[in-house]
């Protein structure tokens, strides 16, 4: 196995001394591992009955490896050496980190923007394979982005079915529609497993195991990471973690992690998901934030801030106070920070396997694509960008303004969450704006890519504590792209959830400022220009 260590820092640090005796004594590593079911209260038995698959995940999941593999070098022996993944969420996350961190490609489609799907659409076509994943086949992301494809395998003059991957549950619509239509293989992942959870079960292996993935390797060291946090010891890295994410006092219930020469690609994002959706709820939570190093939230000291840096076990690592370092493998991480998650659960007395304002959102979004209304009206138009928001607007009219506005609603325990509704790979670089706006605020900040996020900090959002303030930034596509067999395209598709997600959130009391661009390009770069202004003052300001 991977080298694995952790230390910590002030409040972690506390956090571990005050819980760490009782965890041990009360077996609470043993009682995981035998899937004790009782660990999270009695209003959490009948879901944690059937998500503790996670903790022997690596082993059920060894007979996989075998088919994958087969299938991998048929299709290479066909000239299909491009793997495109379906899916959202815990889908697409681990895939996604998998492959990063191995070096090899796979491309994640988890996206409903016409750019963003007509681009992997136009790539290599001949070439390519598609796994569609989703525990139910509900998922409508994943619905639409099969129904594209596949029709675009039938233009093309390409078998469609013998290019559709399916992973899904036991018995699922999908798995009963998939089987009857004949595509080329069907994957069945441990049903008793969380979409979060699944990394080391066939949503995370198949994909990956295609794409070129060591799926092998990564097993075994999950295996023997499994055996490490099986023990109800003080020295256990899983409970320190999870004493630090969950129990200290008072609760610093936001995590900053920072990617920190760990070698692992991606990781915070998918921490991200697992830490937000498990225990955003019930008014209690903490929510993930994902940044760098020398990203602001890392220094400012913040009395409801706890840095997590992700390091090399080689590394000689400072610790500032109120910090944690930790270092291991992929698979070993993945096995840590998913026992960590359930401990955090159980300190803060939520059920980490349940997800209950998921839904609400998706509820919005279909209510508006069935209705179809015309859109809110503009509260004033800037440039490139329509600006629509609340009463807290005041008298702003221009788009600078109103995000000044939208910035004076936080309170010394909130935090500015960034949703951008467009194509997430053609403007990667308006994630930059995240470091600027914490250094304009002294808050937290998160960014997240529509609907991508929606499964992922989505439930923190709505579940979590009252504090969150939000920047949605949607844009109009170049071009729109129809669904086949469905009365909606996806430009109707993804602004439905965009319209739905504020919708819900304004019905939540929090503050939401909707930016829309109406020319991508000029409304980014206008966007860019605001946000460095803002920034840049503030600084001045400081100094």
């Amino acid at each position: 196995m991977s080298t694995l260590s952790y230390d910590a820092t002030g409040a972690a640090q506390q956090a571990l001394e005050q819980h760490i005796p009782a965890l041990v004594a009360d077996r609470i590593a043993t009682r995981i591992f035998a899937k004790d079911h009782t660990l999270w209260g009695a209003d959490a038995e009948s879901e944690s009955a059937i998500r503790l698959g996670w903790v022997e995940a690596a082993t059920v999941s060894q007979p996989l490896v075998k088919d994958i593999l087969e299938l991998r070098d048929a299709l290479r022996s066909e000239g299909v050496t491009r793997i495109v993944l379906c899916g959202m969420g815990g889908s697409s996350l681990a895939p996604e980190v998998i492959a990063g961190t191995a070096g090899v490609e796979l491309t994640v489609l988890d996206s409903t923007d016409p750019d963003q799907v007509r681009a992997a659409l136009a790539d290599r076509l001949a070439e390519t394979a598609i796994v569609v994943s989703s525990k139910s086949g509900s998922t409508v992301e994943t619905d639409s982005q099969r129904r594209v494809f596949e029709k675009a395998f039938n233009d093309a003059g390409i078998d469609a079915a013998s290019r559709i991957i399916i992973v899904t549950d036991p018995g699922s619509p999908l798995d009963k529609a998939s089987r009857e239509a004949g595509y080329r293989a069907v994957f069945n992942a441990d049903p008793n497993v969380g979409g979060r959870f699944s990394a080391l079960t066939a949503f995370g292996l198949v994909p990956s195991g295609l794409a070129g993935v060591d799926i092998q390797a990564f097993l075994d060291e999950a295996e023997e990471a499994a055996e490490i946090l099986n023990e109800d010891a003080p020295e256990n890295i899983g409970l320190a973690l999870g004493a630090a994410l969950g129990g200290t006092t008072p609760l610093r219930n936001k995590i900053v992690i920072a990617e920190d020469g760990s070698g692992i690609v991606g990781f915070a994002d998918w921490a991200e998901q697992l830490i937000a959706e498990s225990t955003g709820k019930l008014g209690t939570g903490v929510l993930p934030v994902v940044a760098g190093p020398a990203s602001p939230e890392v220094s400012h000291g913040a009395p409801d801030v706890l840095v997590v840096r992700l390091v090399n076990a080689d590394a000689d690592v400072e610790l500032g106070e109120n910090q944690v370092a930790i270092a291991g493998g992929l698979a070993t991480q993945m096995m840590v920070w998913e026992f960590a998650t359930a401990v955090a659960g159980r300190l803060l007395g939520i059920n980490p396997f349940d997800q209950p304002d998921v839904e609400a959102a998706k509820v919005a979004a279909r209510g508006l694509l069935d209705a179809q209304p015309e859109p809110t009206p503009a509260a004033f138009v800037d440039g490139a960008i329509e600006v629509r928001g609340g009463d807290w607007l005041g008298d702003a009219a221009t788009a600078e303004g109103a995000v000044k506005a939208l910035l004076g609603t936080l309170s010394p325990d909130s935090y500015l969450s960034v949703q951008a509704y467009f194509d997430r790979l053609a403007f990667a670089e308006l994630e930059g704006i995240r470091d600027e706006l914490a250094a304009a605020t002294g808050r937290p900040v998160t960014f997240g890519w529509g609907p991508r996020f929606l499964h992922s900090t989505g439930q923190f959002h709505k579940g979590g504590p009252a504090i969150g303030v939000f920047l949605q930034v949607t844009a109009s596509p170049a071009e729109d792209l129809s669904i086949p067999d469905r009365p909606f395209t996806f430009g109707e598709l993804i602004s439905a959830q965009a319209a739905g997600d504020a919708q819900v959130l304004e019905g939540h009391g929090r503050p939401v400022l909707r930016l829309h661009l109406t020319n991508r390009a000029a409304g980014v770069a206008q966007l860019q220009d605001i946000i460095a202004a803002l920034s840049a003052r503030a600084s001045a300001t400081e100094s």
